[in-house]
């Protein structure tokens, strides 16, 4: 591993959190505009580069601090980092026209900066992490931040997506924990942290108990299948879809979503020497079907366009899962 691949990392990660800083020092509401967009600019190049890395072939290494550079994770980086940029590029816009709760006070503004590049920080990271203990926590953190975004507009029905969003996520997330607790004490050697790097888990997993190994892989796909938004676990994001800014829903359909299944995508692929091929691929399979199930009926109805998204959104998760479930070169393609 040569210094540039985790140079180009540390840059990524930490020029979103320098700038959700500089927002809280800037006093300028203009001045705090041009932060954001020439931060996303330059982090989003840094993403791309990092991902060009992964995908060419040139380096696929652990990059230390839990952080692995593949090309699994690479396509979903580059996603992440397009979005985040045009998300980030609308922000201004958008806090000009929307309601003036949102809009006339200058620390709404600048708070609402602060989540998202908090948010996009976590986001970014989460291909990059190889290691499931450690994952679990980004995408814990994902949760509080993205909904405080939700929420922003501070309309009762937006408090309540909010709220609805932060609860069935952290139920969601409480027993993807104690999946993640189960496959830990079913490891043959206790590690800590470390024995839950995705080498080995995918290593130790031929000498867990099938059964033990078995329920703590169920416990935490379907966990992480609320953060996903897979049906039957899907009932908050219509709510937090309709009633989040433009750019946020932009950063829940098509970043989180997606990220958060590659979590669960690597889960999978870790703990297939204990659970078989087969297993995972059922579990995908019957997370994909009953998302389709579930949303096409609601994209024949007429409905808000927010709204109508979010169900394309259910839709468009169902067919990854189902890509990932079968398994072969043309549906992972």
């Amino acid at each position: 591993m040569t210094d540039a691949p985790a140079a180009l990392c540390a840059a990524m990660l930490l020029l979103p959190l320098l700038t959700a800083v500089a927002i809280c020092l800037v006093r300028s509401p203009l001045l705090r505009d041009r932060i954001i967009v020439g931060s996303a600019v330059v982090t989003a190049g840094l993403a791309l580069a990092v991902a060009a890395l992964a995908v060419t072939g040139t380096h696929r290494s652990a990059l230390g601090g839990g952080l692995q550079l593949d090309g699994l994770g690479a396509p979903f980086l580059a996603v992440i980092a397009i979005v985040g940029l045009c998300s980030a590029l609308v922000s201004p816009a958008y806090l000009r026209t929307a309601h003036e709760t949102l809009a006339s006070a200058d620390a709404e503004r600048a708070w609402y900066y602060v989540c998202l590049e908090l948010f996009w920080a976590a986001l970014l990271a989460l291909p990059l992490i190889g290691n499931l203990g450690v994952a679990w926590v980004v995408t814990a953190a994902t949760t509080g931040v993205s909904a405080l975004l939700v929420a922003q507009s501070r309309y009762p029905k937006a408090l309540e997506a909010g709220w609805k969003y932060l609860v069935l996520t952290t139920v969601g997330l409480a027993v993807a924990l104690f999946g993640i607790v189960i496959v830990g004490a079913a490891m043959p050697e206790g590690r800590g942290l470390a024995g839950l790097s995705w080498q080995e888990l995918s290593a130790s997993a031929a000498h867990m108990p099938r059964s033990t190994a078995l329920l703590g892989f169920v416990l935490i796909v379907a966990g992480l299948a609320t953060k996903i938004g897979w049906a039957p676990v899907h009932n908050w994001l219509p709510d937090a879809h309709s009633e989040a800014p433009p750019p946020v829903s932009a950063l829940l359909s098509a970043a989180l979503l997606p990220a958060v299944m590659l979590i669960a995508w690597r889960t999978t692929i870790a703990l297939e020497p204990a659970v078989g091929a087969r297993t995972g691929s059922m579990l995908f399979i019957g997370f994909g079907l009953a998302s389709l199930a579930v949303a096409v009926p609601f994209l024949w109805r007429r409905m808000a366009w927010k709204r109508l998204l979010a169900y394309s959104s259910l839709e468009n998760m169902g067919m990854l899962a189902l890509g990932i479930g079968f398994g072969d070169r043309l549906a992972l393609a």
